[in-house]
């Protein structure tokens, strides 16, 4: 039983920790200057190990990523990268603020801007602590029950 409990609770780990790859603007739109990038962004959260996919036609955009000075001025000159490919996928490695642009003439200020807020994974809910039956027996809860059981369910007989 306590292997299953350890496997069940790597199960979740993993679950928990999985990374997520955005397409900036999807699904109803791409990097362009039609997307509602505030909106886009504020329904989602960001995690450390997270990509996020710039799709655009390279003849009419590129992707700069600038500074917070560089983001509030709409400005590319003292970028920290730029990307052209029209496919560019960028790794959130860190807890940070990141901040993209569109470096053509006219297209920031019309928009095509995002602000990349990356958080820390949320451990999830706290569990309550296992209590100890009369017998002197841990009883671990009606969830890790659950958990566990589905768990020994799904593992064949070795």
């Amino acid at each position: 039983m306590a292997l299953a409990a350890v496997l069940a609770a790597v199960t979740v780990a993993r679950v928990a920790t999985a990374a997520t790859s955005y397409t900036v603007g999807a699904p109803d739109g791409l990097w362009d200057m039609h997307t509602d990038y505030a909106e886009w962004v504020a329904a989602r959260t960001f995690h450390p190990g997270d990509n996020i996919t710039f799709t655009y036609s390279r003849e009419l955009h590129d992707v700069v990523e600038v500074g917070k000075a560089g983001y509030d001025a709409c400005s590319s000159a003292n970028n920290v990268s730029a990307f052209r490919s029209g496919n560019d996928v960028v790794a959130l490695t860190t807890v940070g603020t990141r901040y993209f642009l569109c470096g053509l003439t006219g297209h920031c200020d019309s928009g095509m801007k995002i602000r990349v807020d990356v958080v820390a994974a949320s451990t999830g809910p706290v569990a309550a602590p296992p209590t100890t039956s009369a017998g002197g027996n841990v009883v671990a809860g009606l969830g890790a029950l659950v958990v566990t059981h589905a768990l020994l369910a799904s593992i064949s007989v070795w």
